[in-house]
């Protein structure tokens, strides 16, 4: 069998990465290349790119530092690669998850091929309703960037002893980052931004789920977010005080004091979810700070003053997207009643004022409510919506108001028209999903 040196800079191999990379898109590196050129500049440097890979001497250029916002309010350090590093990334993690799939725990799913988040809540609630419903909730305090790059060069090698693959590894562990210009070393972590950080993040974080298996001890973990289940308050406070002194012993990471804690299901998150019980056992629903993310995204598309100026076709989209997409995250939770009651109403609104600002004048809002009202099944009289039209409020109770409610209804805003899409029913889209 070819070493695993040869299996990454095989051509196919390599190729593969090459589409992967591509149909991920991504910014560019700190070399500008897009995503877009990457065919053209593979083609002509393959050979070259093959050969580094083969005799130890391709070296990966530094990561570009960006921020992303999170949702405390803080930021998340990047680093993104080169769309070049981030082909020889990809093609690393193709070849070694092949090694390291087959011994990872079972209950890991960050990450992982058919693998997802709700798979890993649907195996909470089996412990839930298994009578494990105590939770140490384990926050591990900057994990990727705080992960000892010597421990994890030695743990991969338990299982793959290549020096090249472990040569290559450590070249992008040590590659660096560029910030303003300024290059900074990278003597701990493995940033986040390249297709090769999360496999690295599981293989060291395997360690910790063999030693909780070890014990006997139920857990689910979606890459850094971890927690374990005990029938009882003092059984998951002896718990956490021992994994948090393995973590700091053996792969030298710092619980957050502040955030790890013994809670009841129902004060818990993972990973965007909650956990309730009904009369037939415990259940899952989204958390309230991730429907409270939803909305602001739904608000930042609907600000009435930049909303107004944009065509009704971008917006329509641009909230179907974010809507569906929340939702088939979602989908195994409980929210019925707060997608057509609370969520769905809410969102109408905000469109309908977005409508009624781009209608503009009065005259007009009237001249199209009035189009629109013969289309419903108990219309208003003429004079009626007249009146409603011209009464002089604020466009937020404009948008409320009964007329203006019925006749911009859900079936009429939900209707395909020639010039945009119809608006998404939040409520019908999770019925049906």
């Amino acid at each position: 069998m070819p070493r695993m040196i040869e299996r990454i800079a095989h051509p196919a191999n390599l190729e593969t990465a090459c589409r992967k990379v591509k149909a991920n898109k991504g910014s560019a590196g700190v070399d500008g290349m897009g995503a877009e050129e990457l065919s053209g500049y593979m083609e002509a440097h393959k050979e070259e790119i093959s050969n580094g890979l083969l005799k130890g001497t391709y070296k990966p250029q530094p990561a570009r530092r960006v921020y992303i916002p999170k949702p405390n309010g803080k930021k998340r350090p990047l680093g993104i690669p080169t769309v070049v590093d981030r082909v020889i990334q990809q093609a690393v993690s193709q070849q070694l998850s092949q090694v390291y799939e087959p011994v990872f725990s079972e209950y890991s799913y960050g990450f992982r091929p058919d693998r997802s988040a709700q798979q890993a809540v649907l195996q909470a609630m089996v412990y839930l309703n298994e009578g494990y419903d105590w939770i140490v909730d384990l926050d591990i305090e900057k994990f990727f960037d705080r992960v000892n790059q010597d421990k994890l060069i030695s743990i991969i090698r338990e299982q793959m002893n290549e020096s090249e693959v472990l040569g290559l590894i450590r070249k992008f562990l040590k590659a660096g980052v560029m910030e303003n210009g300024v290059k900074q070393k990278t003597e701990e972590g493995t940033p986040q931004g390249g297709p090769l950080s999360p496999l690295l993040a599981n293989i060291y974080l395997d360690k910790f789920d063999k030693e909780l298996e070890k014990r006997g001890l139920r857990f689910v973990r979606y890459a850094d977010d971890c927690i374990i289940f005990t029938k009882s308050e003092k059984a998951a406070h002896r718990v956490m005080a021992s994994v948090i002194s393995w973590l700091k012993r053996k792969l030298f990471l710092t619980a957050s004091a502040e955030k790890t804690r013994v809670v009841r299901p129902t004060k818990g998150k993972f990973p965007g979810f909650t956990f309730w019980k009904g009369s037939d056992g415990w259940k899952c629903r989204p958390h309230d700070d991730s429907k409270k993310r939803l909305k602001e995204k739904i608000r930042s598309v609907t600000v009435r003053r930049k909303a107004a100026a944009i065509p009704l076709a971008v917006t329509f989209t641009r909230i179907n997207q974010i809507v569906r997409g929340w939702i088939n995250y979602y989908r195994i939770g409980a929210m019925s009643m707060w997608l057509k009651e609370t969520f769905g109403p809410w969102m109408r609104h905000r469109v309908r004022v977005v409508i009624l600002k781009q209608w503009k004048h009065r005259g007009t809002i009237f001249t199209n409510l009035w189009k629109l009202n013969g289309r419903i099944s108990h219309p208003f009289p003429k004079s009626y919506v007249f009146a409603q039209s011209m009464t002089h409020c604020g466009w937020y109770r404009l948008g409320n108001n009964e007329v203006v409610n019925m006749i911009l209804n859900p079936h009429i805003l939900s209707l395909k028209r020639k010039d945009r899409p119809g608006l998404v029913d939040p409520w019908k889209y999770y019925s049906c999903a």
